[in-house]
């Protein structure tokens, strides 16, 4: 599964291939409320084909409606605004006082698209710039932590997987989360030093990497950007990852297993001269209370978990939201009758 930048790149260069003319047009910058977020993109293709959105529907419906009755005209890329007055926030469906403004960048065989899809195969951050006046485009390394700007008349936005997820465990749970969070930006790595689960594995794109997980952990040197989620319910491996991780700047780092028996993890992880403060970083048990059964449902509330960690949502809000979940759940199945 590709995140939604990805499969507009993809989109927009077999189009291209096909001899048809198409434009790139990226949220470049906002003002008050807004539906997408800085960054986001959608190609156009000279017949009316779209992927991708910038606003959720209304605006991607005007760009739409101009290039069926006029084709595509722009030579060079143009910085565009809608929601300008109130008039128009409500017309293109914008929260009131949001304001977008787009780059609308024609693209052809000459503005690097495939290029850029090499190197983000090979699981590269990649930083493209665009000059607004010519639409000539470039392409170098992104330094961890570049944001799209504008500047001197280029625009740069970044693309490839700008966090990295270690899920140690090739099963079932894995398979599903790992599709997860290659769609939402993750460059995703699986550790299972088992034949017999790695012998299964079948995910286009992931091979499980055959190693100790705290050796892995190490070589992996994770950052600020990186997150650990052990999934084997397997304390001999899944101890091992969180000995090493939980001593690493990871944003994010969770295990799967009850209260119990995180409980148990938890009191093991001492004798590996871990600090408390180090062992109450672990989320355990791992994800938000949605009340999960299934591993796809495990796997989203894993994902939510980590999103609202990244996003800097406050634990007592996740604990908030979790337990109002858990009464509405209660309260439900109170309600029902067999």
């Amino acid at each position: 599964m590709d995140s939604i930048d990805l499969e507009v790149l993809k989109t927009a260069s077999a189009w291209i291939a096909e001899g048809h003319r198409a434009e790139l047009v990226t949220v470049v910058k906002t003002w008050g409320s807004s539906p997408r977020p800085i960054g986001a993109t959608l190609a156009i293709c000279d017949d009316g084909r779209v992927v991708g959105s910038v606003s959720g529907g209304c605006i991607e419906d005007d760009l739409i409606e101009r290039v069926r009755a006029h084709g595509i005209t722009r030579t060079v890329p143009e910085l565009v605004k809608y929601g300008i007055t109130a008039d128009e926030a409500h017309r293109f469906g914008l929260p009131c006082g949001g304001t977008i403004e787009l780059a609308i960048e024609p693209i052809g065989r000459d503005s690097g698209i495939d290029q850029l899809l090499e190197r983000l195969e090979q699981h590269q951050l990649v930083a493209r710039h665009v000059n607004l006046q010519t639409g000539a485009a470039a392409l170098d390394t992104a330094a961890p932590g570049m944001q799209l700007e504008v500047r001197d008349g280029v625009l740069t936005t970044i693309h490839g997987p700008r966090w990295r997820l270690l899920i140690i465990g090739a099963g079932q749970l894995s398979r599903i989360l790992a599709q997860m969070a290659s769609a939402m930006d993750y460059h995703v790595t699986v550790c299972d030093p088992r034949e017999e689960y790695r012998a299964t594995w079948n995910l286009p794109g992931i091979e499980p990497v055959h190693a100790m997980p705290d050796d892995l952990v190490i070589d992996m040197r994770l950052d600020h950007r990186s997150a650990v989620v052990a999934l084997t319910h397997d304390p001999k491996l899944d101890d091992l990852a969180l000995m090493e991780a939980l001593k690493s700047p990871a944003f994010y780092i969770g295990a799967i297993g009850s209260r119990a028996n995180n409980a148990k993890r938890r009191e093991r992880l001492k004798e590996f001269d871990l600090t408390d403060e180090q062992i109450a970083r672990l989320h355990g048990p791992i994800g938000l209370y949605i009340g999960s059964k299934t591993p796809a449902e495990i796997a989203v509330s894993i994902m939510a978990e980590m999103t609202a960690v990244k996003n800097g949502v406050p634990q007592e809000l996740q604990v908030q939201h979790a337990d109002a979940l858990a009464r509405q759940q209660a309260e439900s199945n109170a309600g029902c009758t067999i």
